[in-house]
Order: structure tokens, then C-alpha cells, then sequence
């Protein structure tokens, strides 16, 4: 088995003492709009990278546990500290709750387990993943979160996706940074180009395709990717760049997405069904799909839909899927 994982590569652009703002990435993709609806509260999201600095003031109520399966702190299982970063900044856009000061992220009352599969340098073995995603379902978690890849397709790792789909967990992937800005020619990073995932590429603030985020048929969905501030170590923020920074923003979304569901529909609905619902809320750009597949990920795309077609109508159209 290929041995070498890494995280999808990032910027840091700046690091700051103090925020009071909600990222501008949120609000693109007009999360604040669905609060008075939902913020995610009893979903669980699993976020599969660096680990997470717990103690961070706009995170510590929303971390429920986590497991550490790196050579860190002599392998530690109890310890998920993040030395690195990545993870703690992930885990910010995703669920972060601003107090006084600091930002909050997509989804504000979720429920965070922090699963950490890559060590303080970034990398890690397919083997830690793996056993990451076992953990996972074993917790049974809503979402699986991961800005994570390498360019090798592992057996054993598209076997772990594929039951904790069949378990009825979103997957959702960070499409990778190895882009150059053009649909003809198609860059693959493991595990986001496996079907059965939530592929995520990056624009920026602007609506942009980035230039750097991967071009695939298995490219979902496009969401904020450049310029992203949220929470980051040492109690701090930082602005980093990336699909990395993409990905949270729809896992926090599909948080949302699931509340207002199992509420609208009275049950659980299956993992097709909510990725279905997933790309209703997406609103094309006009670039190849291979780019951004669905489109830009747009939270109140439904309610405007419902407003036109009205409550009734609208639910079953939902139905048909």
C-alpha cells in the first residue's frame, strides 16, 4: 500500500489576534440566512485532518471527543492536539461560535469529533485515514469532513468510503490544489476523486474559478476557497487559501441541510436524498463542470425555489428524488 498522504496544500495568508466579523466566505454562501431556521445542532461532523486545538475559545463548546491515530505524542490515542494548524483552521469555518470577539462558522451548534490522521508536519499514512473513517462510523457521525489526498488509489481506503456511505455518512473531499485553471486537462487527488464523495472545489470571494483547484468529472460542487479567516492555533485566527478551505463550507452546509430536512420530511433521509438536496442549493457560474461542477454552493437557492412553487408543491418535488 502507498505510504504517503499529505494534506491538500495551502496558504496562509495572514494571522490575526483578533476577528469580529463573520467570514465572508459564510456569508457568500448565506449560511447567516438559514440560522433562524437551523445551526445544526445535533449533527455530528467528523473532520478527518491535523487534529484541533480544543481549548481555542470559539471551539471548546462545540468538540464532543476525537481520537488520534498519528505517532504524535507517542501515539497518545487521547491527544488530538493540531501542531500544524490545518485542522483547527477546518474546524473553525465548519463550527466555530463567536462569543464577544472571534467568527462563527457555517454551521454554529453542530457537534465536532475530531479525528486526527495526520501528523504535526502534515502527513500521514493511508492506514491512519483508513482507521479514521472506521472510527467514524463506529461513532456514527453525520458528515466526514477531509482536505486531505494523495495521488495514489488505495483499495483499502475507497473500501472505508464505500461503508461509511453504505452507513448513511456524507463524505465530503477537497478536490486538491494542483489546478491550472483550465478543463482540458484533468488533475486527480485520493480520496475526492472517488465517486461515492462530496468532491469540493475552490472560488474565490469573488465567484471565481481559483486557478489552483483541481479540474475532474468527479468535481461536485465549487464554495469559498481563497482568503478564508478562521479559527487557528495558539487561540489566534489566520486567512489560508485553498480547496482545503472550501471543503468546510459545505460540510457545515450539509449540516444545515440535514437539520432542515429530517424536520421538513419527518425522518432521516438517506445519503442520496441529501446530496441531492445538496445540489439544489448550488447555483451555476458558468464554467465547465469539470471546474465547478454543479456550481457555487448557495444555501437559500431552495427557499426561493419554495417560494415560487410554494411549501406543498415544493416537497414534493423533493420527493420525486
Amino acid at each position: 500500500m502507498e505510504r504517503k498522504v499529505r494534506l491538500i496544500p495551502y496558504q496562509v495568508i495572514a494571522e490575526f489576534e483578533e476577528v469580529t466579523e463573520v467570514p465572508k466566505g459564510v456569508e457568500l454562501i448565506q449560511a447567516p440566512e438559514v440560522w433562524g431556521k437551523t445551526k445544526g445542532k445535533g449533527i455530528t461532523i467528523a473532520i478527518l485532518d491535523t487534529g484541533c486545538e480544543s481549548s481555542h475559545p470559539d471551539l471548546k463548546d462545540r468538540i464532543i471527543g476525537g481520537r488520534n491515530f498519528t505517532k504524535d505524542d507517542r501515539s497518545d490515542q487521547t491527544n488530538y492536539r493540531d501542531y500544524n494548524g490545518h485542522g483547527t483552521h477546518v474546524a473553525g469555518t465548519i463550527a466555530a461560535t463567536a462569543n464577544d470577539l472571534g467568527v462563527v462558522g457555517v454551521a454554529p451548534e453542530a457537534n465536532l469529533l475530531i479525528v486526527k490522521v495526520l501528523d504535526k508536519h502534515g502527513s500521514g499514512q493511508y492506514e491512519w485515514i483508513i482507521n479514521g473513517i472506521y472510527y467514524a462510523i463506529e461513532q456514527q457521525v453525520d458528515i466526514i469532513s477531509m482536505s486531505l489526498g494523495g495521488p495514489a488509489d488505495v483499495p483499502e481506503l475507497h473500501e472505508a468510503i464505500k461503508k461509511a456511505v453504505e452507513s448513511g455518512i456524507l463524505v465530503v473531499c477537497a478536490a486538491g490544489n494542483e489546478g491550472d485553471g483550465r478543463d482540458s486537462t484533468d488533475e486527480f487527488s485520493y480520496p475526492a476523486a472517488y465517486n461515492e464523495v462530496i468532491s469540493v472545489g475552490a472560488t474565490g470571494l469573488g465567484r471565481h474559478i481559483s486557478d489552483f483547484s483541481n479540474s475532474n468529472e468527479e468535481v461536485d460542487l465549487v464554495a469559498p476557497g481563497e482568503n478564508i479567516v478562521s479559527t487557528y492555533l495558539n487561540g489566534k485566527y489566520a486567512k489560508l487559501s485553498g480547496t482545503s478551505m472550501a471543503t468546510p463550507h459545505v460540510s457545515g452546509a450539509l449540516a444545515l441541510i440535514k437539520a432542515i430536512s429530517n424536520q421538513a420530511f419527518e425522518r432521516k433521509l438517506t445519503e442520496p436524498e441529501l446530496y441531492a438536496q445538496l445540489i439544489r442549493r448550488t447555483v451555476p457560474l458558468g464554467n465547465s463542470p469539470k471546474l465547478e461542477g454543479n456550481g457555487i454552493l448557495y444555501l437559500t437557492t431552495i427557499d426561493y425555489l419554495a417560494n415560487l412553487l410554494g411549501a406543498k408543491e415544493e416537497r414534493e418535488v423533493m420527493n420525486v428524488n
